[in-house]
């Protein structure tokens, strides 16, 4: 068994609490269905955003899933001019018997185009 990255973005709508939740949400839980994974096979997870999105920690909707016993973490995106506004990135480490090939990363919605070089047919939403 191996430690994989996973990766996973998503642009939201807008900056609005229960929105980044639910949308932070829907992202997490296809980067797990998609690898065949579940808590147990996590070891950490780093969430980062964007400087426009204030509304809440992205993390947090993970642990409203019920995942309790994963360390978590937020920061924050650079700023960069022309960067793409209001996303919420995801980097999972995981256990896993999948190869790096294997792996399937996850954009969704407009986050889709940052980085179509990873994103494999029927996963970016």
């Amino acid at each position: 068994m191996s430690v994989r990255a996973v990766r996973g973005a998503i642009q939201l709508e807008r900056d609005e609490r229960r929105h980044l939740l639910d949308g932070v949400r829907t992202l997490f839980q296809e980067m797990l269905r998609t690898n065949g994974l579940d808590e147990d096979d996590l070891v950490s997870v780093i969430f980062t955003a964007t400087p426009d999105l204030i509304s809440e920690f992205p993390a947090l909707a993970a642990r409203e899933l019920g995942v309790r016993d994963v360390p978590l973490m937020c920061a924050q995106e650079l700023d960069i001019a022309g960067a793409l506004p209001r996303v919420v990135r995801i980097l999972a480490l995981a256990e896993t018997e999948r190869s790096k090939r294997e792996i399937t990363h996850v954009y969704l919605g407009g986050a889709a185009a940052l980085r179509r070089d990873l994103v494999r047919d029927g996963a970016s939403g």
